[in-house]
């Protein structure tokens, strides 16, 4: 199972953080027949497709799709909405009245691009976390290490929502930096309602130059501090393909928990999505 990648039609929408030549690879429009073209797919059995931009507009249209026989794939959304919109309950509670409703596994927020390192603490905000464990979803956290932090308090204060923190809250892998970051990663696992995606690591390591060793001690450190019944697989695709193929990534995930039981590695690749995200029930 993969339990993070993207989707978009620029067509429908434009994706604004897509800027510079850099990232010149992603502005063009990828579909579930894409991800299904991509050479190592054939083995998926399920995917967890994620929003990307804060528009109302975009989670109603994932859901459609994960409801329509072009997203047979999908077992499950994590969607956008304003979590701190006075009427936040209702706003969720209409998503799931939608046509693919039943798909909302989780709801996340840019909070990397807030200035406010303690965005996740603010009252308004809080409030709106207390209405995504009300309606019994996951929390997606997309943060930079220096939010890490905030994540443990909030977390900490709700204990009946699972944060699940995606792209092992990027770490500064390309400058080899490990040491902040892993403390802060291990205060966060020390909370039973958090879980991490392995996702997101190649595109925080050299894009053109990286090796399995240069990801190993962060994902080790992640292996280590959750444990395999709290990690997940996640290609982070359309976005990984700025450094490594859905394949490469596959496989270098695969290296990388190779240490692993049977039992640990189905974990990693598929169990803990499913009963995170309560897959099975949908």
């Amino acid at each position: 199972m993969d339990a993070h990648h993207h989707l978009w039609d620029l067509s429908v929408r434009d994706q604004d953080w897509i800027t510079g030549e850099a990232m010149a690879p992603l502005r063009r429009d990828f579909s579930p027949a894409d991800l299904a073209a991509e050479p190592g797919t054939g083995e998926l059995t399920a995917t967890v497709v994620v929003q990307t931009v804060t528009v109302p507009g975009e989670t109603p249209e994932l859901l459609a799709l994960a409801d329509s026989a072009e997203g047979r794939l999908i077992a499950g959304v994590v969607g956008w909405l304003d979590l701190t919109d006075p009427g936040v309950t209702d706003a969720l509670a209409a998503l799931r009245e939608r046509p693919g409703g039943r798909y909302l596994v989780g709801i996340r927020h840019q909070v990397q691009q807030e200035p406010d390192p303690r965005w996740l603490l603010r009252p308004d905000v809080a409030r709106g976390l207390a209405a995504v464990a009300a309606a019994g979803l996951a929390y997606d956290l997309v943060i930079l290490p220096h939010q890490l932090p905030a994540a443990v308090e909030a977390a900490a204060r709700y204990p009946g929502l699972t944060f699940v923190l995606d792209h092992l809250g990027k770490p500064p892998i390309a400058s080899g930096e490990i040491r902040d970051w892993a403390a802060d990663l291990r205060r966060l696992a020390a909370l039973p309602n958090t879980v991490c995606k392995l996702s997101g690591m190649v595109t925080e390591a050299d894009w053109r130059r990286w090796r399995v060793a240069d990801l190993r001690p962060y994902a080790q450190t992640a292996i280590e501090a959750f444990g395999p019944e709290r990690l997940m697989f996640g290609s982070d695709w359309p976005v990984c393909r700025l450094a490594a193929s859905w394949e490469r990534v596959l496989a270098t995930a695969r290296e990388l928990t190779a240490g692993l039981g049977p039992a640990e590695r189905e974990a990693v690749f598929g169990g803990t999505a499913e009963r995170v995200y309560r897959l099975s029930a949908r």
